[in-house]
């Protein structure tokens, strides 16, 4: 019983050894009937391929009839089966990319309340990572083939095609999505690409990348909701590492609490390091006057001293001072939070200094 494998390499491969495998025995045979190799070798290819030229020497005995009947009759078949083979293998490969690319869309097509992410570079790894780990539904663009392979090889959804051009953010769903983040690594494309979705979509939020402070008020006139500098924030968790190595640990080293932050991203709360700068509407009050003028928009849950490495759980009456590492939940808003403990606090007459 003959056996045909079902995989398409695996009979690209038999079909290849066949042909070969015929062949080499073929060349042998007419070689120990006194042909040279080359001889033997163009004898059979001829004959293989069936292009029908003359016998390079005459076929005059039993013998070398027997060889060059054997390899018309079982070198051809194996030709026919190795054609086969080949087109089947490339067939394949070419539907399968085409229905899987038509899958994908159907797909795109059916994402509602989703989330777009222009530029699949690290920062999109990492973007890419967390959402689907917060369990949230996105689709990403991307222009480079390479980066599209790797966020197929992720099993993420992709979009072979340049954020800037409205037709790609409109096949992205844009007028479907809640969000939409543009971390390419160029500035002005990042303005670019926020003023398109800002003109598709007037409601959608969007969050844009900054390499440049000064690109900042750029992205924001633009139509961003809020600008992220991976830079500088960069610099502010490792300054609060160094600063405040106790709360950091406690807060970055576990997996449990990796988890835990990514729960609470889901719930649109994070936890944040601040310090609390000097002179600050918030230096100097205790933890209910902090959370009672911040509306109880974030809460104090830590506080360590500057080089204590000690943790403190406050109560309601501990007091913040200036160098401060404050450890606060809240909504998803870093840049208001940061702003409250480095706003500088306003002149108050009617009160004494020791209030402020």
């Amino acid at each position: 019983m003959i056996w045909v494998p079902n995989s398409r390499v695996a009979n690209l491969f038999y079909a290849v050894y066949l042909v070969v495998f015929i062949s080499g025995l073929a060349v042998f045979g007419y070689m120990l009937n006194g042909w040279s190799f080359g001889d033997a070798l163009y004898m059979v290819v001829l004959t293989v391929f069936t292009v029908g030229f003359s016998e390079v020497r005459p076929v005059d005995t039993a013998t070398l009839r027997t060889i060059t009947v054997i390899l018309i009759v079982i070198g051809c078949t194996g030709m026919i089966y190795l054609t086969g083979a080949l087109i089947q293998f490339i067939t394949y490969n070419q539907l399968q990319e085409i229905l899987g690319t038509t899958r994908m869309n159907k797909q795109i097509e059916d994402l509602d309340r989703h989330v777009i992410i222009c530029g699949y570079g690290r920062l999109g790894m990492m973007l890419a990572k967390e959402l689907r780990e917060g369990k949230s539904q996105f689709v990403i663009i991307e222009p480079s083939l390479d980066s599209c392979n790797e966020a197929k090889q992720h099993g993420h959804l992709y979009i072979h095609a340049d954020a800037t051009e409205e037709s790609a953010l409109k096949q992205a769903g844009i007028d479907r999505a809640r969000a939409l983040a543009s971390v390419v690594s160029s500035d002005p494309v990042n303005v670019f690409i926020t003023l398109t979705a800002r003109g598709l979509n007037k409601s959608i939020q969007i969050i844009a990348r900054g390499e440049e402070p000064s690109t900042q008020k750029k992205l924001l006139q633009a139509g961003a909701n809020s600008v992220v500098l991976p830079t500088h924030i960069g610099a502010e968790q490792i300054g609060s590492m160094i600063l405040f190595p106790a709360i950091a640990g406690m807060i970055q080293s576990s997996e449990r609490r990796r988890q835990m932050e990514v729960d609470l991203r889901s719930l649109g709360l994070e936890i944040q390091i601040v310090v609390t700068a000097e002179g600050s509407i918030f230096a100097g009050r205790t933890v209910e006057e902090i959370e009672e003028r911040s509306e109880h928009t974030f809460f104090v849950i830590a506080i360590e001293k500057v080089g204590s490495g000690v943790v403190e759980r406050p109560r309601p009456e501990t007091r913040v001072y200036p160098g401060d590492g404050v450890t606060v939940i809240g909504r998803d808003e870093r840049v208001n939070v940061l702003s409250k403990f480095n706003a500088p606090a306003a002149p108050m007459v009617s009160q004494p200094a020791t209030t402020i």
